[in-house]
């Protein structure tokens, strides 16, 4: 799975034209689902993501989770994560998971994010059109790939 984590002092998703789902301060994850992937790394996935230490403690340093001090999470399902660029211009999407797996892999991992002891976890709408708007705070932006856990 692909991750990509971004500090945030707000966001929203808005799906289908619907009313937004929106977060105040926390963190925006993009997530992305690999075809060789397995269900048992969303726990593992959900608890790095929650607990990553991209806040700034009382010094200035980049100490604190979003988990530590009970912030939002706002997760949206994004398939372009798994673009494959190396050959021309039209990016490839042949590695990205298809369904049962994505979709299983997603609602797992927003279940385990659920967990996590943040405030609250919005999210966006597995394959639904969808329009994402946040501030990001820092910038701080981590992207994380299961992938390189294996090696």
């Amino acid at each position: 799975m692909r991750a990509v984590i971004q500090r945030v002092s707000q966001a929203n998703v808005v799906v289908e034209g619907g009313e937004p789902r929106a977060i105040e301060r926390g963190i925006v994850i993009l997530l992305g689902v690999k075809d060789t992937d397995t269900l048992d790394i969303c726990e593992k996935l959900a608890q790095k993501c929650a607990g990553l230490r991209i806040f700034e403690d009382e010094e200035g340093k980049l100490n604190l989770s979003a988990q530590q001090l009970g912030l939002d999470a706002l997760v949206v399902s994004n398939f372009t994560l798994y673009g494959d660029t190396r050959k021309g211009k039209r990016p490839s999407f042949i590695t990205a998971a298809k369904p049962p797996l994505s979709v299983d892999a997603y609602d797992l991992f927003v279940q385990e994010m659920r967990k996590t002891g943040l405030r609250q976890i919005k999210t966006g709408e597995f394959g639904a059109d969808m329009q994402l708007s946040l501030t990001n705070d820092g910038p701080v932006t981590i992207v994380i790939d299961t992938d390189d856990w294996k090696k």
